[in-house]
């Protein structure tokens, strides 16, 4: 298609406090419409044509994610009970393969050494993703638990995008399925200790899930037992068990309040009991330990510490006796803790990196696990047993593959366990990264991690293409993870940027505080404050510079785009909340009432509202203005950031003479297509775009 798809202008105001909008395309909104669905298609027909010249560049770089990924390959086992369980990716296949293998000995505490090529003794096949998505274009596991004995499995699948899972059950004894099934569930089911009941969340009409449920295997869905409703709207509910199978936690939150309750493992149909009622504007979340043969709650909370600290009370009296184990240290962001029998292990930020201590119960005493890079990225994971000798923890930077060591608590020692495999001949020392600090206009410094090759001549030493990433909203970090699609863009010359901007976690609990709200323009300017350095600094220009944001970065990326188009050459949104306060007026709509900690409440307070109408991208869209070029990538099943809000941003960006693209997937979600190879092909997609502005179409 030569000419862009011009959507139909249809009279529609919204009327909120004194103040009329026309919003001539919110018939767009009507998703089973015959017109919106034709347009969507006709919106996609025009990308693909638009772009039909760089098809061969998408399949080279296609070519070079497959060729650097080892396609058949297995994860590093973990234990729990009596069985080591991992993953296998097999080559030509979608899906991931969920298998276990029986231990050695109980005290076989080293994950067996796994190659593709070598017969597992004892392999059992638990769950196929590829035999279950078998007619089906989309495919997610939103649950996947085996009971503690070994002898059942459960499993989510969601086959539209929509996140809602159905739950079904298999018993491993004999590989039947029961007739247990649960339909319309969130994810994150689990087991019970005893393996005798599931317990699930199920979600209102907004797709909150707000309801905790008991169910009893053998018995009917329409017995399940409700063991924690939640109507406040403000407030998810979630609920799983201590690594100790001692409790239940029932777990809810707003953006700046939580909540818990517990029940004990061996008596859920009794009453919950609150561990500490709630208080707006106080976060919690508490850890089972035992401590001196005292059972005992770790609560990590900010009452009065706004980077949080963490204390110790009983766990039969948990609004008793307070005592201090982690006090509150501005700047450091401590994150979480999580209890073992013997010891914990603590997650915090200090610097703009995230950290892991081992913390010695008798003492409060915590030693940080250190690490050698300037930039990297670690966490503890795949820890399911209460009593073990080692932590099992990920590490990785730009340069580092994905690591998985296990760490000897006895000795202090380091196990490596696996190096994520790049094919190909990838040798990390061909490239470097570095994080400079770019002055925003109040004179805060903003962190902006880089990596790039070094064979292209050290970053700052001329210009070169730059892709400049951000997110900078509810407190998530960007973390310098590594990345093999990513090769391809550094491979070619560029530099890949994130600008760690204010509406984060990078740098503690206030860095965020003042990215939200009634600051939250701090996020935008930042972004493009960050830009400005990167120009004035001599790393690139602005016609070699390109901006990415998805989701709530997808909003920084409109935003940025209206404040400062001259700073850059094109923008990928992907998944982008660019309808924003349209959005969160509507509490009938997926998630608002709950967005409105995060945002403000424009329907109630006039102030939001005219702040919020301030910076929303589609409503600040300018005529005669020369903006970059633009591509928004969505998903017609996606519930967090509805199809909707891209659809009339690139009509209304059209309708201002905007060279900008829409791609709509129809059978996805909040995440984009499912299946490595579709998710591959996505991405190459979007590279090749990127690459295209940057002049780079054909290196």
């Amino acid at each position: 298609m030569a000419v862009p798809p011009v959507a139909a202008a249809r009279p529609h105001v919204r009327r909120h406090h004194g103040h009329d909008v026309e919003d001539r395309y919110e018939w767009l909104r009507a998703k089973e419409d015959a017109d919106v669905v034709a347009h969507l298609e006709a919106e996609n027909a025009y990308t693909e044509g638009r772009t039909a010249h760089l098809e061969a560049l998408r399949s080279r770089i296609f070519d070079e994610i497959k060729g650097r990924t080892l396609e058949t390959d297995l994860s590093v086992p973990v234990r729990r009970g009596d069985w080591w369980y991992y993953g296998r990716t097999v080559e030509g296949k979608q899906y991931g393969i969920q298998c276990r293998a029986p231990l050695a000995s109980p005290d076989d505490w080293t994950p067996p050494e796994l190659s593709a090529d070598v017969e597992v003794p004892g392999e059992q096949i638990l769950l196929d993703g590829n035999v279950e998505a078998e007619g089906h274009e989309f495919f997610s596991l939103g649950s996947f638990e085996v009971s503690l004995d070994g002898t059942r499995m459960l499993y989510g699948v969601d086959v539209a995008g929509d996140e809602r899972y159905t739950i079904r059950v298999r018993d491993l004894t004999t590989g039947a399925p029961l007739p247990d099934e649960i339909p319309d569930t969130f994810a994150g089911a689990s087991f019970s200790p005893d393996g005798r009941f599931i317990v699930y969340t199920t979600v209102d009409d907004a797709w909150r899930p707000d309801t905790v449920w008991l169910h009893e295997l053998g018995t009917a869905v329409s017995d399940d037992a409700k063991l924690f409703h939640e109507p406040d709207e403000r407030y998810w509910v979630g609920a799983g068990f201590t690594r100790s199978d001692r409790y239940l936690v029932i777990g809810l939150g707003s953006s700046i309040t939580s909540e818990e309750w517990i029940l004990d493992a061996d008596d859920l149909r009794a009453q919950p009991r609150v561990v500490w009622p709630r208080r707006e504007g106080v976060e919690y979340e508490s850890e089972h330990a035992v401590i001196d043969g005292q059972d005992v709650l770790l609560i990590l909370h900010n009452d009065g510490a706004l980077d949080f600290e963490l204390v110790q009370v009983a766990a039969d009296d948990p609004q008793g006796e307070r005592r201090v184990v982690i006090p509150h240290r501005a700047g450091e962001r401590l994150l979480g803790v999580s209890t073992f029998r013997d010891w914990g292990v603590v997650g915090y930020r200090r610097g703009g990196l995230p950290r892991l201590g081992m913390l010695d119960y008798a003492s409060g005493r915590v030693d940080e696990i250190s690490f050698d890079e300037p930039l990297y990225t670690v966490g503890s994971g795949g820890n399911a047993e209460w009593a073990p000798p080692v932590l099992r923890l990920s590490y990785g930077s730009f340069i580092t593959p994905g690591t998985v060591y296990d760490y000897e608590v006895a000795t202090g020692e380091l196990h490596l366990r696996k190096r994520q495999p790049v094919l190909g001949g990838y040798d990390p020392e061909e490239y470097a990264q570095a994080r400079v600090w770019a002055p925003a206009a109040d004179g805060t410094g903003i962190p902006v991690s880089l990596v790039w090759k070094r064979s292209f001549g050290e970053a700052g030493s001329a210009p070169r293409p730059v892709h400049l990433y951000g997110y900078g909203s509810y407190e998530h970090s960007i973390e310098p993870g590594f990345s093999v699609a990513r090769l391809s863009e550094l491979d070619r010359g560029v530099i890949f940027a994130v600008a760690h901007v204010r509406g984060g976690g990078e740098m503690g609990r206030q860095w965020y505080e003042e990215g939200k709200l009634l600051r939250k323009r701090n996020t935008f300017t930042d972004f493009v404050d960050c830009a400005r350095h990167l120009v004035a600094e001599g790393y690139t220009t602005p016609d070699r510079l390109v901006a990415e944001g998805g989701s709530a970065g997808g909003l920084l990326m409109g935003a940025v785009a209206n404040l400062a188009p001259e700073l850059f050459a094109g923008i990928l949104a992907d998944v982008p909340f660019v309808d924003a306060l349209t959005t969160i007026l509507d509490p009938s709509l997926p998630l608002t009432v709950i967005e409105w900690d995060e945002w403000g409440d424009p329907l109630h307070n006039p102030e939001v509202y005219e702040y919020m109408r301030s910076y929303t991208p589609y409503e600040n869209v300018r005529d005669g203005v020369a903006y970059p070029r633009i591509l928004a990538v969505t998903s017609l099943n996606d519930t967090r950031v509805l199809y909707v809000e891209p659809a009339k941003w690139v009509a209304r960006l059209r309708e201002a003479g905007v060279d900008a693209l829409l791609k709509c997937e129809m059978v996805a979600g909040h995440g984009g297509v499912s299946g490595r190879y579709n998710a591959w092909r996505e991405r190459a997609f979007e590279l090749a775009w990127l690459l295209d502005v940057l002049g780079l179409a054909d290196a």
